[in-house]
């Protein structure tokens, strides 16, 4: 039996995982790795720290593998930006994590001067930040990078400086020409990034290099943004599968292989164009949906609110009542994402009573989060002209029944439930294994696909009215603070 090793770096924890030719996890360790928020808004991590731990977790794992394993598979946060230097292999200072909300009003300039919408989450104004205010930069050999450029610099022990469509594409980057196939000029320029600094762009998948920090040396042979990988390793990889991650965030991502976008910026219905792997020179498009607070909602009720004891506890209390007698939950603690992008609108609460108890919120909150889902599946459907007959979730709101039900019942088709919460693992396994030939095509992913179980929907008659309820309360939470909800990104 064939094993691979996969480091899968996330915002607040990181697993190296053993897992084999079947794609089940033999061994896996976690570690935290929780960025740190000097201030609100500012969100930064030591990469320094973070480099120790993946590598610690590495060889921890690696010790507990009764044989080497045939190569490696990278996954990690998207847009978190790391500047090290070249020659010490130190980096320069704290990394910006991808939710850095310093950079707001550099992205207003560029959409001012430029009519680039530049988003804060993207890495461009975070590196540009980075090498305009880190004093001594002056005359050193600098390396620019995302944590997957980061993970290989430090596998490779300083001979790897590269990163993969899914990491440096223009979406998620900022300074990548729109089709893939280039740094743009521009952009590098005008955020003050050097190209020279920036990484080599390769293949999602096939060898790279190899991990020469770990024993044996194994290849490297996959490196995917997680929510690509998610994506892979839930077997949506032919058009029109798509599948939702419900994590902190949430995220829908559809494989439409239509083709390099000739654009950037958000279609119509609020998604993005992406890249979702490159093999061979030749990239897979598709299109991403975001929700910006999904499991936060989750977290407000059991930490702030008290209302349950655990995260797990919400299904419990809300399988109390039946239904939410009327009160509906709008979760925007962070705004609205895909498809109306209003950074302005907030969270909300709507149809309470005096009869309105403990079980109706939790089941409100639920099904709240449910309705977000089914918005970005409709936003998907109508950028991509893709028909979405099922959709495939993970997350670890995906272990939740009464979750799942709600997906399935305000999205009004069949939801697969993951059979690990966490795909991202098994995506980066599988193309770490088609890398090395392991695997022979992508086609043999249906094979080892199989859901823990299919949700229905449990009432598809009330399901044009209840959407219609649905888009009543996003419009009442939307553009509570005005200011917030007319910036574009």
């Amino acid at each position: 039996m064939s094993t691979i090793l996969v480091i899968d770096v996330g915002t607040t924890g990181l697993r190296a995982s053993i897992v084999d030719d079947t794609l089940n996890v033999r061994a896996m360790e976690y570690r935290p790795c929780p960025p740190s928020t000097p201030t609100p808004g500012l969100v930064e991590f030591d990469g320094a720290e973070l480099a120790a731990t993946f590598l610690e977790a590495a060889l921890t794992v690696l010790a507990s593998a009764s044989e080497p394993v045939v190569a490696v598979g990278i996954t990690n946060q998207r847009a978190s930006t790391l500047v090290w230097d070249r020659t010490t292999g130190q980096p320069v200072g704290p990394g910006l994590g991808w939710q850095d909300l310093r950079t707001v009003g550099d992205c207003i300039m560029a959409k001012i001067e430029h009519g680039w919408a530049v988003a804060p989450n993207q890495s461009s104004t975070k590196a540009g930040w980075i090498l305009a205010n880190t004093p001594g930069l002056e005359g050193r050999d600098l390396c620019v990078g995302t944590i997957d450029s980061w993970i290989a610099w430090t596998l490779s022990e300083g001979t790897l400086h590269v990163s993969d469509q899914t990491n440096a594409s223009a979406t998620t980057n900022g300074l990548r020409v729109v089709d893939g196939s280039a740094w743009a000029h521009d952009r590098c320029a005008a955020f003050g990034v050097p190209e020279s600094t920036l990484p080599t762009v390769v293949d999602s998948v096939g060898v790279i290099g190899h991990a020469t920090a770990l024993p044996g040396s194994p290849p490297i042979a996959a490196m995917l943004g997680d929510q690509q990988a998610s994506l892979i390793g839930q077997s949506c990889v032919k058009a029109g599968r798509a599948k939702i991650t419900f994590g902190t965030g949430g995220m829908l991502d559809l494989c439409t292989d239509t083709g390099p976008p000739t654009g950037a910026h958000r279609h119509e219905a609020g998604t993005y164009p992406l890249p979702l792997w490159s093999r061979d020179g030749q990239i897979t498009w598709g299109v991403e949906a975001i929700m910006l607070s999904a499991g936060t909602n989750i977290e407000w009720l059991r930490d702030d609110l008290g209302l349950i004891a655990t995260s797990a506890e919400s299904h419990d209390v809300a399988s109390m009542c039946d239904h939410t007698d009327g009160v509906v939950y709008v979760p925007a603690l962070l705004g609205l994402g895909t498809p109306r992008w209003d950074y302005g609108a907030r969270g909300t609460l709507l149809g309470i009573t005096r009869g309105t108890g403990r079980p109706h919120v939790v089941r409100a909150v639920l099904e709240g989060i449910a309705h977000r889902g089914a918005d970005l599946i409709e936003a998907a459907r109508s950028d991509s002209g893709v028909d979405i007959h099922t959709v495939r979730i993970d997350g670890g709101m995906s272990a939740n029944p009464t979750f799942a039900q709600a997906v399935a019942d305000a999205a009004n088709c069949p939801i697969e439930v993951a059979p690990v919460v966490e795909s991202t693992t098994i995506g980066a396994a599988f193309m770490a294994g088609l890398g090395v030939g392991m695997f022979s095509s992508l086609d043999d992913l249906d094979q080892l696909w199989t859901p823990a179980h299919v949700v229905e929907p449990s009432n598809p008659s009330t399901h044009g009215e209840r959407r219609e309820r649905w888009a009543d309360a996003l419009d009442r939470a939307g553009g509570w603070h005005s200011d917030l909800s007319a910036l574009e990104f």
